[in-house]
C-alpha cells in the first residue's frame, strides 16, 4: 500500500470545528480506497457538502486532503486542535519546512492504517456483487446495506 501524510476532518454533525489529524494514510491498490486511523475512506464523488469522503462502516463525511505548507488545512471558518500522529511528526516538519508543531497541534498515537477484516468484507462485497457503488446518505443505510 502506498502511504502519504495526510489530514482529515469529520464534517458530520460538525461545521468546521469537527475533530481533526493529520497522520500517514495508506491507500487501497486502486487508490479508491483511503485508510487512516483505523478507519476506511471512499470518495463521495463530488457529492458531498462540505465533504468529500465518508466512512464505509459508519457513513459519516469527511474532508480529506493533503497537508497544506502553510499549515491552514482547517477551514478558515473552523478552529480547535488539530491531531497529528506520533509517527508523522518529523514528516511533517520537514514536508512544511518548520523547526516545531503550531501550538494547536496535539501529538497522539492513532490507530493503524490498514484494512481491518470488517472493511474488507465491505469492500468486496460491493465488488463481489458487481453493482455500482451507491454512496450511503445515513448511518441507517450503511447498515441496511450490512
Amino acid at each position: 500500500m502506498k502511504s502519504r501524510l495526510m489530514y482529515v476532518e469529520l464534517k458530520t454533525g460538525f461545521a468546521d470545528n469537527g475533530p481533526a489529524w493529520i497522520g500517514l494514510a495508506r491507500f487501497s491498490k486502486t487508490g479508491a480506497t483511503v485508510y487512516l486511523n483505523g478507519q476506511a475512506f471512499r470518495s463521495l464523488k463530488g457529492s458531498g457538502i462540505g465533504a468529500n469522503y465518508f466512512d464505509i462502516e459508519t457513513g459519516d463525511e469527511y474532508w480529506i486532503s493533503g497537508i497544506k505548507k502553510n499549515g491552514e488545512d482547517r477551514h478558515w471558518a473552523g478552529g480547535g486542535p488539530i491531531l497529528i500522529e506520533t509517527a508523522a511528526v518529523n514528516i511533517y516538519l520537514t514536508e512544511v519546512g518548520k523547526a516545531e508543531l503550531p501550538a494547536h497541534f496535539k501529538i497522539s498515537d492513532l490507530l493503524p492504517a490498514t484494512q481491518t477484516s470488517e472493511q474488507k468484507v465491505l469492500e468486496h462485497q460491493i465488488l463481489d456483487e458487481n453493482v455500482a457503488f451507491e454512496i450511503p446518505r445515513s448511518r441507517s443505510d450503511v447498515i441496511k446495506r450490512k
